[in-house]
């Protein structure tokens, strides 16, 4: 599968792409199986950010398919966050009847493992539900035993992402206006120092990630607001529309208004 850029880059064609959130990965392996995962200890918050992914699935044209559920390494169930599932599932019951076929549940170990599959069977589930302790069984349930190596790359790589990352990432999304790294290293509870650190041990920058930040938010722009190019490049805190260009260039490949042009198009 394919790592999307981010969750724009998803929802644009998530056939066969993955996009990592803070705590969670989504996933459409293929038409007729789509998924998620979650780790650590997701919060509320963090399923408000992927409810809007999950509901890909349940799009007009989406075909009927199968399900996968992957929470082996959930440490911790927060109320709130499942919370959000439960409305999520209520909410679109009779979609799931017609679109969803079967779900498999990869439960984490113990009595965590136990709450989480007495999850579904106290909400009900309008098609065959089974619980598994292991990725590789729940796979060929669903007769789709080959994806399970790169299905379990995948949510490897984006939980072993350290959470100073995360939270770094979150904090840049909201408050692009102010970024710094002195700011974002409290943000984080790290001394700039260590979030350096922290970064270059992931792979990244600093810089790098404000970059990102400001692409993400420039992609929300231009598709969700007819914003001339000048006044997007100053909301996400380029020092001129030159700039701007030149970043989304160097991160797309393409020309802010290009890129505008071609979402338009589709």
């Amino acid at each position: 599968m394919r790592a999307a850029a981010d969750a724009e880059d998803y929802r644009r064609d998530p056939v066969g792409t993955f996009v990592a959130q803070p705590s969670a990965l989504v996933f459409c392996a293929r038409r007729t199986l789509w998924g998620f995962a979650l780790w650590g200890r997701p919060t509320e918050s963090d399923l408000k950010r992927i409810v809007p992914l999950l509901a890909l699935e349940l799009a007009p044209d989406a075909a009927p398919h199968a399900s996968l559920v992957d929470v082996r390494r959930l440490e911790a169930g927060d109320p709130r966050a499942f919370a959000v599932l439960t409305r999520y599932l209520r909410t679109n019951f009779a979609a799931f009847r017609t679109q969803v076929t079967r779900l498999a549940l990869v439960r984490p170990p113990g009595l965590l493992g136990a709450t989480v599959a007495g999850f579904y069977q106290v909400e009900g589930a309008p098609y065959p539900v089974r619980v598994f302790d292991d990725l590789p069984a729940a796979t060929t349930w669903l007769r789709a035993s080959e994806i399970a190596p790169a299905l379990d790359a995948a949510i490897s790589l984006a939980s072993a992402m350290p959470p100073a990352l995360m939270q770094l990432r979150r904090w840049l999304d909201a408050h692009l206006a102010d970024a710094s790294l002195p700011r974002a290293a409290r943000a984080v509870s790290r001394a700039p120092r260590s979030l350096q650190r922290d970064l270059t041990a992931a792979g990244t920058t600093f810089h790098g990630e404000l970059d990102a930040a400001r692409i993400r938010l420039a992609k929300r722009l231009l598709v969700e607001s007819d914003s001339p190019l000048t006044e997007i490049a100053y909301d996400v805190g380029c020092a001129s529309p030159q700039h701007f260009s030149t970043l989304f260039r160097r991160v797309t490949g393409a020309t802010p208004s290009r890129w505008r042009a071609d979402r338009a198009t589709r």
